[in-house]
């Protein structure tokens, strides 16, 4: 997926209506690759995300509440010197090139007012947001040096310099029979490939649109006839129509509903494999495309040495219980000691020491000879002992290791609750309150944790079903707890995935018979929340908070049940977050 150029204008247009008169209210960093200027008008507030990351380089607003590091970025205080309190002036595109300019009108520390710009550059792993006073650079997100790039460094007090420029033609201000004479000239190359690089700002899902549109298929340049390359004008004409519209974007997603691509065009080529969704904004679009992955990415960078001790752990105890249940398989031939040991104390009389190997007959065998391997430096008596003893050993042995596995897995099992409630993490309090939980469960040695004061308690998500019923969802194993065994009446009802690390969901009956509908519903939401979101179908179980005990020992959010029903739904995020008590 790649935000091109053209979608940029229409990102740009949007920006340009809302954002210009509004002043910087506030600018936070999230993460090391994104800003959020939250800008004030005087009707309406905004929130303008930069993010240079890679793989989702990308301007617009954002609806949604990101949280901030407790102590910001240097990058971060930098623009609150220079910009808070700016006036947003006018945001420009370079031609339909991946760079938008936003002009600022700000005021420097003796009271003077200056001109100010910040630019992104949306280009994969080379993306850049830079401050710039005239021609000079204040400091970018990301600093390039020589040893970067020998063509253009990025540093404070250099002069700016834009990137290297492409052969290709602006849409805008080429006639279209010149694009297309040029596309002709790419005679050996798929019509995609050759749209691509003969106009700017074309992403490969719009050159191949374009190709599937002109000759029903992606073709070689030379085998376009004169109906084709009619179709060509005509769909080039068109983009250049709607280059500047208010037109709908549109969102490309398979069939579960998980984003694919995006477009600034309608996309057929795709047939039924893939669904379209329209949006009336880019914002909106580009919110609703990035917000899921981002927030993972922000997850992995904050909790990064949670995950990663989790992940050794499950895998440690994993390792400890095959060595376990290797050792419970030899147990199995601890009859045959006992058998040695009996059988050498019925033949004491005529064993000698010296011997390899005793045959004896096997009264519990017809009598058939046996053979019974021994030590030729010891006795017949002090092998028959060894024999017994290895015998009670193997016995003592199996009982400790069926017990030692089970608390293994049992240990798994938890461990994988916390990495599931970690992936769900949504702000750094979350994060801190898992980390608690380890601490306290002797995963972590926190020598701070007297100095520390405790994560604030986040309340339980809570969700409405379209019968009126409040479902409670608990945020990580400790509030789990208290949700099932504390917070919930005997008569409400309570949910969790089958055998699957995941959330303990609660319906609030308030006295009331709580419906078919609202325990389907929940059952959407508990699989939502778990570590089958991502699966098809997802058995759910579910029962009265009465039946639910606690066994003694159990680790933060296990409990267990005897009575109990299921249910097996699809998870639904759309539905889980229009449900969604804000």
């Amino acid at each position: 997926m790649a935000l091109d150029g053209i979608f940029l204008r229409k990102v740009r247009n949007e920006l340009s209506s809302q954002a210009v008169g509004m002043r910087v209210d506030r600018v936070n960093q999230p993460t090391k690759d994104e800003i959020v200027l939250n800008l004030r008008g005087r009707s309406f507030n905004k929130k303008l995300l930069f993010c240079v990351r890679a793989d989702s380089a990308r301007v617009h607003f954002t609806e949604h509440n990101i949280d901030n590091p407790p102590v910001p970025p240097m990058f971060c205080m930098l623009l609150r010197k220079h910009l808070q309190g700016a006036l947003v002036k006018e945001v420009r595109q370079l031609e339909t090139d991946r760079i938008i300019f936003i002009d600022f009108d700000a005021t420097n520390e003796i009271g003077d007012r200056v001109g100010l710009t910040l630019c992104i550059e949306i280009m994969g792993k080379h993306s850049n947001l830079i401050l710039i006073s005239g021609d000079t650079i204040i400091d970018s997100i990301k600093r390039v040096d020589f040893t970067t790039s020998s063509f253009r460094q990025v540093l404070p007090g250099l002069e700016y310099k834009l990137p290297p420029e492409q052969d290709k033609l602006c849409i805008e201000e080429v006639e279209t029979n010149e694009i297309v004479e040029r596309i002709l000239s790419y005679k050996d190359k798929y019509l995609s490939t050759a749209v691509m690089n003969v106009i700017q700002g074309v992403s490969p899902i719009v050159g191949r649109e374009i190709a599937s549109k002109t000759a029903l298929e992606d073709v070689f340049v030379r085998e376009l006839n004169t109906l084709t390359l009619n179709a060509l004008k005509a769909q080039i004409g068109e983009i250049k129509a709607n280059i500047n519209s208010t037109d709908k974007v549109y969102m490309l997603t398979d069939t579960n509903g998980k984003p694919k691509d995006i477009s600034h065009c309608s996309i057929s080529q795709y047939g039924d494999s893939l669904c379209v969704k329209e949006y009336d904004t880019c914002s909106d679009l580009l919110d609703n495309f990035y917000f899921e992955r981002d927030r993972i990415n922000r997850i992995n960078h904050r909790g990064h040495e949670l995950i990663k001790l989790l992940n050794n752990l499950i895998e440690r105890t994993a390792r400890k219980i095959a060595l376990q249940k290797s050792e419970l398989e030899r147990c199995k031939d601890k009859d045959q000691l006992r058998l040695y040991g009996e059988l050498i104390v019925a033949n004491l009389y005529r064993l000698e020491k010296g011997r390899d190997f005793y045959e004896v007959e096997n009264y519990y065998d017809n009598c058939n000879l046996i053979r019974i391997p021994c030590n030729p430096a010891l006795s017949p008596q002090e092998n028959q002992k060894k024999y017994y003893k290895d015998y009670r050993k193997a016995q003592v042995a199996e009982k400790m290791l069926a017990e030692l596995i089970s608390d293994g897995e049992n240990e798994i099992i938890y461990l994988e609750s916390v990495l599931d409630e970690l992936s769900r993490a949504d702000t750094d309090n979350e994060i801190s309150t898992i980390r608690l939980e380890l601490s306290q469960g002797g995963y972590i040695k926190n020598t701070k944790a007297k100095k520390q004061k405790p994560p604030k308690e986040l309340p339980p998500h809570e969700f409405v079903t379209d019968d009126g019923f409040r479902v409670l969802v608990g945020r990580n194993n400790i509030q789990n707890d208290m949700l099932s065994l504390k917070t919930a009446m005997k008569t409400d009802m309570w949910l969790h995935t089958q055998k699957t690390p995941g959330s303990h969901v609660i319906i609030c009956g308030d006295g009331k018979e709580i419906s078919d509908l609202s325990i389907e519903q929940a059952a959407v939401i508990a699989a939502t929340y778990s570590k089958a979101a991502e699966s098809s179908l997802v058995p759910v179980d579910y029962t009265r908070v009465k039946q639910l005990k606690k066994p003694n020992g159990a680790k933060a959010g296990m409990v267990i049940y005897h009575e109990y029903w299921t249910i097996i739904v699809k998870p639904d995020k759309d539905f889980t977050e229009s449900h969604k008590v804000k």
